[in-house]
């Protein structure tokens, strides 16, 4: 080899070391991965951190559909969900209270906001010796997130668990006794939120829904056929494309008013609540113009309760005797295994009763089913 040949062959293999010092081999399944290192100042980091809290304009002033307790003090409180989402709700604690605390979190109906129905069964619960939130969930209400009145199986389940999130690290609470409750459509969310996570030691779904079942069945499963589901979904992806074009969602209404004489029973009963001065609340969207059109697409593509036989800790299913939605929650009751479960049948009860006749709502059988299954 000549000299000239041999210095040549030295610098190439010198540049090829150099290159070789500049880059980290990497295994990966089955074959290797070159990565070019980059000078320390280049060098980024994953972002781990939690999302921050929004800052949302939050009433102040008392404005519930049920009058302020002076056994109990309020305040509002801001936490953060696992998708980034702010969410707002009002914290009742029992007044006086020493030490660390049982709590709940408490949410729904579906389409209602914290300062109905979720709010008044906080409220009573606090009275009862329980420190609760009534928040309002992902999209809706005082919390965030946008678009405004959109709905998903994962989102919402997921507001519960980052309500759990929340009241663990309250110095005031005992993590270890944590619960949920349910009600109308968020009944069967927490039930799903219960079969995926495991702090919670207790569940109660009061006049529940299952919104993934009735959204792609209809009522009492008479619509459960493919061409229904495909007509239904073939109209609210047309609506998708007049929304981009507008760039606005086109809202499907809340309760239906003027209500029609021929109204069915139950829709009757959700007006009583929601369109008169008992139960109506201007940032309800059952109340108002409801969720948006295409909102219920994931409630027919998605189920709920697919996991519910595995929940090893407690729930108790409440319905009212005379509820249209009674055959949702002995169905999701008949899901359930072991002796923590309980099905609870209140006797002359309509599904809009225990959204607030406190003579109907059997806070008595509640408290001991948190109680029981609570224990420190």
């Amino acid at each position: 080899m000549s000299k000239s040949l041999l210095i040549f062959v030295i610098l190439n293999i010198i540049t090829i070391l150099t290159v070789m010092a500049k880059q980290k081999i990497t295994q990966t399944a089955g074959h290797q991965r070159l990565e070019e290192s980059a000078p320390e100042s280049l060098h980024i980091c994953a972002d781990t951190s939690a999302a921050p809290v929004e800052q949302l304009e939050l009433t102040q002033e008392w404005d519930k559909t049920f009058s302020k307790s002076d056994k109990v003090d309020h305040r509002k409180v801001t936490f953060v969900n696992r998708y980034g989402i702010t969410l707002a709700a009002d914290m009742y604690s029992p007044k006086g209270a020493e030490g660390k605390l049982p709590a709940i979190a408490v949410s729904g109906p579906f389409g209602a906001v914290k300062e109905q129905s979720s709010g008044l069964y906080a409220q009573q619960l606090a009275e009862r010796g329980f420190l609760t939130i009534a928040f309002d969930p992902s999209f809706t209400g005082e919390s965030g997130g946008m678009p405004r009145r959109v709905a998903s199986p994962d989102i919402n389940t997921e507001d519960f668990s980052a309500a759990v999130d929340f009241l663990s690290v309250q110095p005031d609470v005992d993590a270890d006794r944590v619960g949920l409750l349910g009600i109308c459509g968020w009944g069967g969310l927490a039930i799903n939120a219960a079969a995926n996570d495991t702090r919670v030691k207790a569940t109660v779904a009061s006049t529940m829904y299952d919104m993934c079942r009735v959204t792609s069945n209809g009522y009492n499963d008479a619509d459960d056929s493919a061409e229904s589901r495909y007509r239904a979904k073939e109209a609210m992806n047309a609506q998708r494309t007049e929304d981009y074009r507008n760039g606005s969602y086109k809202r499907g209404g809340g309760v239906v008013d003027p209500l029609p004489d021929d109204a069915p029973q139950f829709v009757k009963e959700y007006y009583a609540y929601y369109k008169t001065t008992r139960g109506f609340h201007a940032r309800s969207g059952n109340s108002t113009d409801g969720w948006n059109v295409t909102s219920a697409l994931p409630f027919i593509n998605f189920t709920l309760l697919d996991r519910a036989g595995e929940i090893r800790n407690a729930v108790m299913v409440v319905h009212g005797e005379n509820a249209h939605s009674r055959y949702l929650g002995e169905d999701a009751f008949s899901k359930l295994h072991g002796d923590n479960k309980e099905l609870l049948i209140v006797a002359d009860a309509s599904h809009c009763d225990l959204y607030d006749n406190l003579s109907k709502i059997p806070f008595d059988r509640i408290v001991t089913f948190f109680n029981t299954w609570m224990k420190p």
